[in-house]
């Protein structure tokens, strides 16, 4: 088989189990799988390839049709215009999460030299990519799952700011110093409510549970963080928080029922949905 005719194959089959922008799809599993770019697979479209690269590009084709999320098989993301290595054990970073990146990266530019603290880190999206953009930022960046903390090492070592990020094991603040007091806290915390999770798409479901799970009404580790997070805030520092599209008003009230925050404003992501909450403690 050719690679045109592979990827015509490929595209069918993504299509006729309505998957998402299939054509898309089945050149980035091909990509993959072959080892070229995008660019190559148009110039050798007529380029045979073997039998062992069908038989792992089939594959990979019914795994995506099965609901293995693509950034699981092949193994990446971008975000920020950085590459994120991605596996079963972490959220996969969303474009909408740029948002809350570029505002905590605005407010760090801010400040002489920024302590941060990234709660449910993950892969380490938000965190690592502070550390790639702000210079002389110091970050602390923690997570309950251990499988995820190795995930975001290796993408600190990957985009070179290993020695910028501290990383804890920690359900939140549990193993954070109570000494330590920070410039930012920022955190993209699990906000799906329980009952919703089994109706979401099938490639998002087979997404750990624990990134996506933020208890029955979805405001669970909301209440946490913001109960907690003053304590370890210095004076006119901010919390950035992203939210649901749905969440602003609930979660801008449990902010406000602290009476601890001032300056508390919403950012919209790029589909116009509310995404982002910053509340600054102080005056």
């Amino acid at each position: 088989m050719t690679i045109k005719e592979i990827l015509n194959k490929g595209t069918i089959m993504l299509k006729n189990d309505k998957i998402e922008n299939p054509k898309q799809k089945a050149r980035l599993l091909l990509q993959h799988v072959l080892k070229m770019t995008r660019e190559q697979i148009i110039l050798y479209d007529e380029k045979k390839i073997s039998k062992i690269e069908e038989q792992e590009y089939i594959s990979n084709i019914n795994k995506l049709i099965k609901g293995k999320p693509l950034q699981q098989i092949t193994k990446k993301q971008e975000f920020m215009k950085m590459n994120f290595y991605i596996n079963e054990d972490v959220l996969i970073p969303r474009p909408d999460t740029e948002v809350l990146v570029e505002e905590v990266i605005k407010i760090a530019k801010t400040k002489r030299k920024p302590v941060v603290l990234d709660l449910c880190t993950g892969s380490g999206a938000v965190a690592i990519s502070i550390a790639k953009y702000v210079e002389n930022v110091e970050i602390y960046a923690t997570d309950i799952s251990e499988k995820a903390l190795k995930v975001a090492q290796k993408n600190a070592k990957n985009n070179d700011v290993l020695d910028k990020i501290k990383f804890i094991q920690s359900d939140l603040f549990t193993n954070i110093d109570t000494n330590l007091k920070f410039d930012i806290i920022v955190s993209n915390p699990p906000y799906i409510k329980t009952e919703i999770i089994n109706t979401l798409n099938k490639d998002v479901q087979n997404e750990p549970v624990i990134a996506l799970d933020g208890g029955k009404d979805g405001l669970k580790y909301y209440r946490k963080i913001i109960k907690q997070a003053y304590e370890y805030m210095k004076y006119n520092s901010e919390l950035c928080l992203e939210i649901g599209y749905d969440q602003k008003t609930d979660v801008i009230e449990i902010i406000e029922y602290q009476k601890k925050f001032t300056n508390i404003y919403c950012k919209k992501d790029l589909y116009s949905n509310d995404r982002v909450i910053v509340a600054k403690l102080g005056d």
